[in-house]
């Protein structure tokens, strides 16, 4: 038998968005299903949102999304929570972090840029004590990413 696991992010009315953006820093396919597509009246409100979203990347990278039923925050903290740096700790009401690894610094680089644009950086991409490069941040839908290049 063979298990994965698969990020299923949950989002406040902008799941469609987020899989682009997200397809714009690791390549590879959208496709969505909405609320409607599965037996909502298509005039009733939400009709139009993301029931199922998955991102497949020829690489193996893969996120699942949808949107939260009666939600349509334009506030992601709402949803996500928060995450910031105080006196060398970081303070969070989140539930999870999302982990991206790479094998090489430059490799990271190029998708932290790609993340952090429009969103906020937590701990700057640096060499650390286990690691060449490793950052925090949270990108503009509100989800926060651990980067770090593999030991």
């Amino acid at each position: 038998m063979t298990l994965t696991t698969t990020t299923h992010l949950n989002f406040g009315g902008t799941a469609h968005q987020a899989l682009e953006f997200y397809r714009s820093v690791f390549g590879g396919e959208v496709s969505i299903t909405r609320y409607r597509d599965v037996g909502m009246p298509a005039e009733l409100p939400g009709a139009d949102k993301v029931v199922f979203g998955r991102l497949d990347a020829a690489d193996g990278f893969r996120l699942l999304a949808y949107d939260i039923p009666g939600r349509d925050d334009s506030d992601p903290a709402e949803t996500a929570g928060t995450t910031r740096r105080e006196n060398g700790t970081t303070i969070t009401d989140r539930t999870f972090f999302q982990s991206l690894q790479a094998d090489t610094l430059g490799e990271l680089q190029e998708r932290w840029t790609a993340l952090v644009a429009g969103g906020s950086v937590i701990e700057p991409l640096a060499a650390s004590a286990w690691s060449p490069g490793f950052g925090m941040l949270t990108d503009r839908f509100g989800v926060t990413w651990v980067l770090d290049v593999r030991g």
